[in-house]
């Protein structure tokens, strides 16, 4: 039986899931199995999946569109291993991935883990420029597996894993946006450890281009407060500060025309420290141009997601209300 059950949920991404196999295929410790779940593709990868049947120990499922928590569910009830590590389609794992993975849990056994994100060479620059903007402190607070971090590590499912006793007793995802933020919370309050493995990092493709990356830190932002009313304890002040950021921008823009024009100087020194920090970062003058945008949109979709979902949810109750939500975290 392997150790590891690798559930990757896939909906048309042929390309990315040709990569991601490759990556797999190359891995220097083959303790895991993979497990596809389609779910629902008019454009099926099974094909892909065959090219490598003779280096990964592969299975692949079909099944109809249902989110992509259901497919992790489906993948979660057919795998064998004693571990269940998530990734996204998008990503391309490093060589040593699950011997770091292995040799880190042999030396301090945990009951869900994570990893970090990083930025292929391969990568074109807006996706490096994103990939910044979503890791570095001055515009996420380093939760996403930094160095220094405002709150507690929490999984996502790009890159996380948890045994099967936490399985058997906390259960499969739930359909919903930030579904591994809900799944990490259920499992630390059933009382399992959660820990960062930072050396176990993959890469992650994200977004290509602004305009999408931009709908899903939007989606982020509102989902925030979805999570809010579920764990009402789950909302630290670093979920707060993007939306700090959209209403103090607007305040300082105003100020700055309709009174002094050095009100604007705050705003442009924070600009300013994140061209700075991605040029150091990142080595690249293209990319630390490109970070600026994307560093900006990201701190504005999710903080007018956030901003949005409060007033609609918590100031007006209006949608989804708390009882519902609470039937949602029951499983109701």
């Amino acid at each position: 039986m392997p150790r590891f059950s690798v559930i990757i949920p896939v909906y048309n991404r042929i390309d990315e899931v040709r990569d991601l196999m490759e990556s797999l295929a190359l891995q220097s410790c083959k303790d895991f199995e993979v497990v596809i779940v389609e779910d629902g593709s008019s454009a099926p990868c099974e094909d892909v999946v065959e090219e490598y049947a003779d280096r990964v120990d592969a299975s692949y499922y079909y099944k109809e569109n249902e989110g992509r928590s259901i497919a992790r569910n489906h993948g979660l009830e057919r795998a064998k291993g004693d571990y269940f590590i998530f990734f996204d389609s998008d990503c391309v794992i490093p060589p040593d991935y699950f011997k770091i993975l292995s040799d880190a849990l042999d030396r301090n056994s945990l009951d869900c883990f994570g990893g970090p994100d990083a930025a292929h060479e391969s990568f074109s620059t807006t996706q490096k420029a994103i990939n910044y903007s979503m890791t570095s402190f001055l515009t996420t607070g380093g939760i996403r597996g930094g160095k220094v971090q405002l709150e507690k590590f929490v999984p996502r499912t790009f890159n996380m894993g948890y045994s099967r006793k936490v399985y058997e007793k906390v259960g499969g995802f739930r359909e919903m946006f930030s579904e591994d933020i809900d799944m990490s919370t259920r499992i630390r309050q059933a009382g399992f450890s959660i820990g960062l493995i930072r050396e176990a990092y993959v890469y992650h493709k994200r977004r290509v281009n602004m305009r999408l990356f931009t709908r899903q830190v939007y989606v982020f932002g509102m989902s925030r407060i979805t999570l809010k009313l579920l764990y009402p304890d789950s909302l630290k002040l670093v979920h707060t500060l993007p939306a700090v950021f959209v209403i103090g921008s607007v305040g300082l823009i105003a100020l700055s025309i309709l009174w002094k024009w050095w009100c604007i100087l705050p705003l442009a020194a924070y600009i300013l420290a994140i061209f700075i920090t991605a040029l150091f970062s990142t080595k690249s003058l293209v990319i630390a141009l490109k970070a600026v945008p994307a560093s900006i949109l990201q701190l504005s979709g999710y903080g007018w997601g956030f901003i949005k979902a409060f007033t609609t949810k918590i100031l007006l109750r209006r949608g989804r209300n708390i009882e519902e939500e609470v039937a949602i975290r029951k499983g109701k």
